[in-house]
């Protein structure tokens, strides 16, 4: 809606943020630990791991 009626003053109508991004991606950060560099045999057994820890918890929980 556009303003009809005048004033002694200037509005300003502009919708500037204090905090301007640039659209320049983010740097690669490197990675102190990747599981996908981890061998396959060594991710197997995590994944064992973690699976018998969460039948652990399933096990205490259905004492």
């Amino acid at each position: 809606m556009a303003h009809t009626h005048s004033h002694p003053h200037p509005h300003p109508h502009s919708h500037a943020h204090p905090h301007e991004h640039s659209h320049a991606p983010h740097p690669a950060q490197i990675a102190p630990w990747s599981i996908l560099r981890m061998p396959v045999t060594a991710r197997l057994a995590a994944a064992a791991a973690v699976s018998a820890c969460l039948w652990g918890v399933v096990w205490l929980a259905m004492r």
